[in-house]
Formats: structure tokens, C-alpha cells, sequence
């Protein structure tokens, strides 16, 4: 099961103790999910769509407790794609209809469709929380966040798109954006520490749980993964650094013998000869008494400087 869906089924199961954000909610999800339909005699119902059955049954019991409407659910199976279950909420029609409609938000007065969020639904923080909550059931998604952290709300309208942006960047720390892509507008958050916030508005505590320990475990491997690709350049960067060394040091004895050498550089030199694997600093440990790290690359660039210049010499009397 996807982190998107197990965050949804724990939605759908928290119900408003509060009037106003019970319908909030419910006007959320008709939004998003429903589709008004007309019957033969011009009669107006509503139905809503989901692929979720927890979210079909909040529907359900929010119409009965709000409106005490007739209302119905049917399973119909995918034919083609997922094959998945489709669960129907449907609204049958009835006098009371038109009204329904209006204070969900779907009509205004003139019984015109509204484009945007009615006022009441967000004029208080615990309705926008429910509101933004139905708005996530139904169009809403959350990726896992072992992958790329995103979460996002797909809607037909910009109109509706930005509406939904005003409000959710009503909440501190919160900067959702608008795309378009084809002809939907996607409402979206990339940031994790947005996304979390996120699901800790609209009540997702445990999906917020699972995606920090997610993020930790993700941010203490990519920081081991780092560390690691830095010392493994840091010892090919000694390695290499080692062997460049080894090999002035035998062009020297071959060339003029290590005896020719000032003390202190045929110590090192032969010291590094018997130790080709250790870094300066353990090589300069090794010496008596004790050099620096700083002293031992010191001496070693001037055992290189001897070396270039005797190749030079060579190469110049060669060409003589």
C-alpha cells in the first residue's frame, strides 16, 4: 500500500466534533470528487467518486449527519488500468437538492456554479484544517519520502487552484505553488519540512510520524554516504600523492644515490621507501624526534624539486 493511500485511510477516519468543519469538509470533498447529475425529468442529484472505500463511508455518514439526506453507495469495478473497486456516493434527487448545493458551496443564491472557496469554510482556522483535509482526500497525494519529497492537489480550475493557495499559505512556514500541467493545475509542496507541516495541519499525525523517521534514517544515509565518498578521496588523494613520491624518491637513487641528499630529506626518504601506504602525518610521527605534517610535505616538495630538475637535466642533455 502506498504512503499516499495509508496517509488517506488515517484521514478518513477522523471525523469534526464541530458543525462548521464537519461541513467544511464535506464541501471539500463534493469539490473535488463530485459531479452534479440530472435526470430524465430534470431532476438535480449529486454523486462523488473515489477509489477509497474509508473515504466513501465519511462521505456517507457526513450527509446523514449534516442533512439527513437519502443517499446511497455502489461499488462498480475498473474495467480497464487498475481494475480497482470505484465506490459511488450517490445523492438522489429530492427537493432539498438546491439547497444542499448551496450551502456546500457548489451554487451560489442565483444558482449560478461558484468558482471559488465559499468564505465561511475558511474563516476559521479549525475549518480551514477540515477543509484543506476533505481537499487532500480528494485530489490530493503524497509521495513516499524515500523518494523525492512532494505532495500535491490537482484541480481543473486555476481559478480554484489559487484560491486554495491563499489558503493554505495562511498557515506560518507554508508557501504552496501553482503548475499547470495539461489541462489540470497542480497545488504543490516540495520542501519536506512544508510537507510535514502539512500533514500535521490537516491531522495526518501518524503519515507525519512515518515520513520524519523516514527523512531521518534518508538524512543520516545520504550524510554516511558523503562521509564515505570523502575519505575515499581523501585516501586516493594520499594514495596517489604516496606513490608520486615513492617514484622521485628512486628516480633519485638511481640517478645521483640518496647519499647526495641533505640529512633530512634522505631520513624521509627512506623512511617513506619502507612506508609507502601511511599519510604525512604518521610518517612525520615516525621520525626522531617527531616533524609535522607541514614539515614532512615540506621536505617531500623539495625531494620533488630535485627530481624535476634532474629530469630536466637529463632531457636537456639528452637532446645535446
Amino acid at each position: 500500500m502506498s504512503f499516499s493511500t495509508l496517509t488517506k485511510d488515517e484521514l478518513a477516519r477522523i471525523y469534526p466534533k464541530k458543525y462548521c468543519c464537519q461541513l467544511a469538509e464535506l464541501a471539500a470533498l463534493v469539490r473535488m470528487d463530485g459531479t452534479i447529475t440530472i435526470s430524465p425529468e430534470q431532476r438535480v442529484g449529486l454523486q462523488v467518486i473515489t477509489e477509497n472505500a474509508a473515504i466513501a463511508r465519511k462521505i456517507f455518514r457526513l450527509v446523514k449527519n449534516l442533512f439527513k439526506l437519502e443517499v446511497e453507495i455502489r461499488v462498480q469495478k475498473r474495467i480497464r488500468l487498475k481494475k480497482n473497486n470505484l465506490y459511488i456516493v450517490r445523492l438522489l434527487p429530492n427537493p432539498q437538492m438546491s439547497d444542499f448545493l448551496r450551502q456546500i458551496g457548489v451554487i451560489g443564491e442565483d444558482g449560478s456554479i461558484l468558482p471559488g472557496i465559499k468564505k465561511s469554510f475558511v474563516s476559521r482556522q479549525c475549518c480551514r484544517r477540515s477543509y484543506l483535509r476533505g481537499v487532500f482526500l480528494g485530489a490530493g497525494s503524497v509521495n513516499n519520502p524515500e523518494g523525492n519529497y512532494h505532495l500535491e492537489i490537482i484541480t481543473n480550475s486555476l481559478e480554484y487552484a489559487q484560491s486554495l493557495v491563499d489558503i493554505v499559505n495562511k498557515f506560518p512556514d507554508l508557501q504552496a505553488k501553482v503548475s499547470s500541467r495539461k489541462k489540470w493545475h497542480v497545488v504543490y509542496l516540495k520542501e519536506s519540512e512544508q510537507i510535514v507541516a502539512f500533514l500535521s495541519i490537516i491531522g495526518a499525525h501518524q503519515a507525519l510520524l512515518n515520513f520524519e523517521n523516514i527523512r531521518i534514517v534518508k538524512g543520516m544515509r545520504n550524510q554516511v554516504n558523503r562521509l564515505v565518498n570523502c575519505e575515499t578521496a581523501n585516501l586516493n588523494k594520499t594514495v596517489n600523492a604516496s606513490m608520486k613520491q615513492v617514484e622521485n624518491i628512486k628516480f633519485i637513487d638511481k640517478v645521483i644515490g640518496l647519499e647526495k641528499l641533505p640529512p633530512r630529506l634522505r631520513n624521509i626518504a627512506l623512511l617513506r621507501l619502507e612506508n609507502p601506504d601511511v599519510s604525512l602525518k604518521e610518517l612525520g610521527e615516525m621520525m626522531d624526534p617527531p616533524v609535522g605534517k607541514s614539515g614532512v610535505n615540506h621536505r617531500m616538495r623539495k625531494i620533488e624539486e630535485i627530481a624535476d630538475d634532474l629530469r630536466e637535466r637529463m632531457n636537456v642533455s639528452g637532446k645535446s
